[in-house]
């Protein structure tokens, strides 16, 4: 409820708002600009509806007369309705007829708000509502909040534009508007706090202030909430108490389900009823949610489904048994796979596997589930068979449990001999390709591939995943190797192939090192170009890839930070590391590193070396093993020193390092890694240098130019000229450190990788300056972050034209226009056109006026 108090300057009792209100004017605004008759807040309690009602009747211009009608939520008959509405409105009589006569003879600018409107299905009241809307005064304003969207004529108003609607989404609380409410805290911490006070929350009202008012237990990165005693109340009272019976069951079930439709509902609660509840629950405002867009599957909105989670004993396993049931009839063989789970039924989850292949461990949170079930029931349960031998191996090899894999691979033998020569040569086959993925990951070059190149001479044409498996790592190897036309051969092969099996999620995987292979050789754009449309197929299918999509979002992160777009860098090494975390990829390392990255071009090293230790941590934790990650720390932290002016710990960190790859015992560099080695070498050299512990550093760095270019490599012939420029200016050779600077700017401009750049500027800030280059980096190159056919689409924009004007002007479909206009407000780091040419305008990329 809404406190009211007398307003000096308007009649009657209007409300207040609380003490702790966020003015947030990002939606007040908007409200107050439209010129639609109705404004429609719709949303969920706790949204903040009442509230944003509130300010914008506080902010009515002075000539307007304002009146508030609030309503509770009540349940009220239309005479009731009418009747209260009367007295509002200060008439002595509460018939429709005069109702209406009164607000069509309005002369005055007149808003008039109602608050909390009928929180069930009432259609009389609906009606009478309906034919309040329909009058057409133009000097009045309608202002409702609901928790429910009336049954009205929003066809009607919507085409002619007589509605202004905000949902729940919308108003939504954003990391911004946190930061308002912890003026007590520390400014260096609020902004992290924010972050975690929106993710827990997500964004909704009361979550966010409960959370502030608990103290943010979790804030300090713990992964569960624990119970929330005010929570709990919140919704005892505000959903709980205002449900029936069976509605309030049926809802904490569906809160313990990922999702579900109404064919399980009525499967759970009763043909004919099960249907039919979901929706009274959905159309009362009880927190259901699209499940991931989809317009059939739902899901309880997260933060609330988890503090029913955590609460004990509010949902027994026999709910999940029974939607395990109906996951199996409908052949839905993931969905059954999660129940049972849920339900404890371990040996049931196992037999479900059979109907599992490789591609279901990048669906979901499948790695995580399938390693807990590998834990939980041991061997004897989930290695019954090659098949399910094959996905736990992958899962641990993913995970980056060597070990543990190793012992699994080993289980293969159990199977022999099969019953036939044929049967038995495919079930060598697999295993090698297994071996070999075991020995690729723990840098065992030579050994790996043989038992690649061994397989793909086997394995039967139905073993296409295996195939596919074998030629990615053989595709890697080629990268590490620095054979790029062997790379783009293999990976071409291996795409071929995924297409014709019409396997969008392996095409994904194999673009992954398509993108590598072009990042080599300095194309970066491209390679995001290729990874954005790879990221729109994949976020279309049912069940989200999240492992593949945290991959692709790290690979971006590194294109979009070599590009010098560190804001967008920074998103995608968030949303990535999250994805990566959540299932249990040993690639989240690189979202840390990432990360750090980011910081130290900020000069934060202070934050850069705690996201390196963060990673550390995290590896250690889930005892990964050091080849995966120490070389990847030290290198980046070489970067760091150097830019800090620490040479003394590169050299001893970095000898160490090439040691390990050296040698009659060494190991290959990690395969998300390609260009490590040399980076290694390099900012050794430039250590060594600056230590004076070297006589020849010029022509060191020269042989490992020369071989970058005879390899095409030009992202790590870039970073070389400007490491040449660097050391010819510490031991006096001013001629060919201009010369190495203007070859190395020019590859800068080329492959637009301004991150070289910056890494040089960090270690000597004075260098460019004292070689007579303008130290601007729009000065030094074309920085923009969009691709040209992005900057034609952004100067239609610009113009005015609509989407299907600029897909009949540029000659490509009205999708391939949405798909630009996305990708030019993530780069750009806006949400609307007007936002994305103002910034264009002022960064421009595009001309003024």
């Amino acid at each position: 409820m809404t406190a009211m108090t007398t307003c000096l300057d308007r009649p009657g009792l209007l409300p207040r708002l609380c003490s702790h209100h966020v003015s947030r004017a990002r939606l007040v605004e908007p409200l107050l600009a439209s010129t639609a008759r109705v404004k429609l807040l719709c949303a969920p309690a706790g949204s903040g509806k009442s509230a944003l009602l509130t300010e914008c009747l506080l902010r009515a211009p002075t000539p307007c007369r304002v009146y508030w009608l609030p309503l509770a939520g009540e349940s009220l008959s239309v005479a009731d309705f009418r009747q209260r509405l009367a007295y509002v409105l200060g008439l002595a009589t509460s018939d429709e007829l005069a109702l209406l006569e009164h607000l069509a003879r309005l002369r005055t600018p007149t808003w008039l708000f109602i608050d909390d409107y009928c929180r069930f299905s009432h259609p009389e009241l609906d009606r009478l509502l309906d034919r309040l809307l329909a009058l057409t005064n133009p000097v009045l304003s309608w202002w409702l909040g609901s928790r429910r969207r009336p049954s009205c004529n929003w066809p009607r108003l919507l085409l002619d534009d007589e509605v202004y609607e905000c949902n729940g989404p919308a108003l939504a609380f954003t990391e911004s508007d946190v930061e308002q409410l912890l003026g007590h805290v520390e400014p260096s911490q609020a902004a992290s706090l924010a972050k975690r006070v929106v993710q827990r929350s997500g964004g909704w009202g009361a979550g966010v202030r409960i959370a502030l008012l608990e103290g943010c237990p979790w804030s300090a990165g713990q992964d569960r909430q624990g119970r929330s005693t005010t929570l709990l109340d919140y919704l005892q009272h505000e959903l709980f108490n205002t449900l029936p019976p069976e509605l309030v069951e049926a809802w904490q079930v569906l809160a313990h389900l990922p999702r579900f439709n109404a064919g399980l509902c009525e499967h759970l609660f009763g043909a004919g009823e099960g249907a039919g509840w979901l929706q009274a629950l959905q159309e009362m405002g009880c927190f259901i949610e699209p499940w991931e867009d989809s317009a059939e599957w739902f899901r309880v909105f997260v933060p609330l489904a988890r503090a029913m989670r955590d609460e004990q004993g509010t949902v027994g396993r026999s709910w999940h048994r029974r939607a395990c049931q109906w996951f199996c009839a409908e052949e839905d063989w993931q969905g059954a796979f999660e129940q049972a789970l849920l339900a404890e039924e371990f040996e049931v989850a196992v037999s479900l596997l059979q109907h599992f292949n490789f591609e279901h461990l990048f669906r979901r949170e499948n790695v995580r589930l399938l390693l807990s079930l590998h834990e939980r029931q041991g061997q004897e349960l989930t290695l019954g068979s090659p098949q399910l031998v094959g996905l736990i191996t992958a899962a641990l090899l993913f995970a980056g449990r060597f070990d543990q894999a190793a012992l699994c691979i080993e289980q293969m033998a159990r199977f022999a001999p099969q019953p036939t020569a044929a049967s038995q040569r495919q079930l060598l086959a697999r295993w090698q390709a297994q071996q070999g993925w075991l020995l690729h990951l723990q840098g065992r070059m030579p050994a790996a591939r043989g038992h690649f190149v061994e397989a793909l001479a086997e394995l039967a044409a139905e073993a296409w995943p295996a195939r596919l498996l074998c030629l990615s790592g053989l595709t890697q190897q080629a990268l590490l190797n620095a054979e790029l036309d062997a790379a783009q051969a293999l990976n071409r092969e291996a795409l071929c192939l995924a297409r014709a099996q019409g396997s969008l999620l392996f095409e994904g995987l194999l673009e992954l090192d398509h993108a590598q292979l072009l990042e080599h050789r300095g194309a970066p754009r491209r390679a995001e170009s290729l990874l954005a449309d790879i990221h729109e197929l994949l976020s279309r299918q049912a069940d989200r890839p999240t492992p593949l999509l945290g991959r692709i979002a790290l690979r971006r992160g590194r294109l979009a930070l070599w590009q010098g777009q560190d804001g967008v860098a920074a998103e995608f090494f968030q949303s990535g590391l999250q994805d990566c975390l959540h299932s249990q990829d040993k690639r989240a390392l690189y979202g840390f590193l990432g990360q750090a990255q980011v910081a130290a071009n900020q000069r934060d090293y202070a934050h850069a070396f705690d996201r390196l230790r963060e990673a550390e941590r995290l590896m250690q934790q889930r005892q990964i093993p050091d080849t995966v990650y120490r070389s990847a720390l030290l290198q980046i932290s070489g970067h760091f020193w150097l830019q800090q002016g620490r040479p003394e710990l590169v050299h001893e960190a970095l000898t160490r390092v090439l040691r390990h790859y050296r040698g009659p015992h060494a190991r290959q560099a990690p395969p998300a890694t390609v260009e490590l080695l040399a980076r290694v070498e390099y900012l050794l050299i430039i250590a060594e240098t600056q230590l004076q512990l070297t006589q020849t550093p010029l022509e060191q760095l020269k042989a490992l130019l020369d071989h970058a270019q005879q390899h095409g490599m030009l992202a790590l012939e870039t970073e070389l000229q400007l490491a040449i420029c660097e050391v010819a200016d510490i031991v006096g050779e001013t001629g060919l450190a201009t010369s190495a600077l203007q070859a190395g700017l020019a590859l800068v401009r080329r492959c637009h990788l301004q991150q070289a750049l910056n890494e040089l500027r960090l270690r000597q800030p004075t260098l460019l300056g004292r070689l007579g280059v303008d130290d601007e980096p729009a000065a030094l190159l074309d920085a923009s972050p969009l691709s040209g056919r992005e900057l034609e689409v952004l100067r239609l924009i610009a113009q005015g034209n609509s989407n299907q004007q600029i897909a009949e002007q540029l000659f490509i479909s009205l999708h391939t226009v949405k798909t630009h206009a996305r990708r030019i407000h993530s780069k750009l780091g806006v949400e609307r056109r007007t936002q994305a040419v103002a910034t264009a305008k002022k960064l421009g990329l595009i001309a003024q006026g």
